[in-house]
């Protein structure tokens, strides 16, 4: 028998035919999530999909990554959980302007392709789409030895949706007075990484296998944590008619970063941080860490992982909704006449 020639494409570190193999075996995967606008399967050098139906629809598109939480899961290496990260941190972005999502598309960039690892994050983002009644419509897995570290991969989404002009939310309706309501996080969700690995692994030499003091979790699992979509309880809201005046997903640069984006340069918001349980992940960072406790809320969610913003009288009628779904909130905060900025009452 002639003994197989590997290619030289192969011998430098790239091997075609098993990410060929691979995308083959992942296409009934991704065929799961298809929506009824979607024309066609994945393979094209494009994606199909139907435009939106009526001329006041205006189309929506956020684009992020998951960051260094990736270094845990190859640590762990379970990666089906960041693939759910992504999707529904990009869900988050757009529903922020109360756009409902449409389809989405991944990047995966590795310095070697490995197909079970492939599979797992593709899992992952099939389940995310379908919970959010989307397509995962294609996307991009690039090799490329020398520019990623060996084990390890990078993974970002590009999310498209629509929203009608006059449903659209830009934060210019908020008004001194306004109730701040906050929805918990599952955990870090995908902000902060960077620093909560320093203290843990770093400064306190723990392994991920190790309990976090006073829980039944282990450090790996705290940290995997699946990133939230709040699209559901805020969908509700919105269909029940509640005016919104303004959202906030709770990311990359916390309170004091995040919820300036949507607030009119007269008011501000004052955030009661004694208004809800910190959980305990973020108390072990930041004591054992020895963070300032601003730095805290501008770096991590501290367990609030989105906010909803809407008028005095829209309360009852929100919170009612909110129970029925068994959407557990907190009001966190209020806002005040200012100049655009977060401030903490406590």
């Amino acid at each position: 028998m002639a003994k197989e020639t590997k290619s030289a494409y192969a011998q430098a570190g790239v091997n075609i035919d098993n990410k060929m193999a691979a995308l083959t075996a992942i296409k009934q995967m991704v065929a799961s999530t298809n929506t009824p606008a979607v024309i066609g399967g994945i393979g094209s050098f494009g994606g199909l999909h139907k435009v939106p139906a009526g001329s006041d629809r205006i189309l929506v598109a956020s684009t992020d990554g998951v960051g260094t939480k990736l270094k845990v899961a190859v640590m762990m290496n379970k990666h089906d959980t960041v693939g759910q990260d992504i999707v529904n941190h990009c869900v988050n972005d757009i529903l922020v302007q109360g756009a409902t999502p449409l389809f989405f598309m991944d990047y995966v960039g590795a310095a070697k392709f490995d197909a079970v690892q492939f599979k797992q994050i593709v899992s992952g983002l099939c389940k995310a789409c379908r919970e959010n009644k989307m397509a995962l419509l294609g996307g991009e897995t690039a090799e490329m030895p020398g520019l990623y570290p060996a084990g390890e991969y990078d993974l970002v989404g590009t999310i498209v949706g629509s929203v009608s002009k006059k449903q659209l939310i830009t934060g210019k309706s908020i008004r001194a007075g306004d109730v701040i309501i906050g929805f918990p996080s599952g955990g870090l969700q995908t902000n902060g990484f960077s620093l909560a690995r320093r203290v843990i692994f770093d400064l306190c030499h723990y392994t991920w296998k190790d309990k976090l003091p006073g829980t039944n979790q282990t450090f790996g699992e705290a940290l995997l944590a699946v990133h939230k979509s709040f699209l559901k309880p805020v969908q509700k809201l919105l269909e029940r008619g509640v005016r919104i005046t303004g959202m906030a997903h709770i990311t990359g640069g916390g309170f004091q970063d995040n919820i300036p984006r949507v607030l009119p340069k007269v008011v501000n918001a004052e955030i009661d941080r004694d208004s809800w349980e910190v959980p305990t992940i973020f108390k072990f960072i930041e004591r054992q860490g020895k963070i300032d406790r601003d730095e805290m809320y501008r770096v991590f969610n501290m367990g609030i992982g989105y906010i909803v913003i809407l008028p005095k009288s829209e309360f009852t009628k929100a919170t009612n909704i909110l129970r029925a779904q068994h959407q557990n909130y907190s009001v966190i905060g209020v806002i005040r006449k200012g100049s655009g900025v977060v401030t903490f009452k406590n």
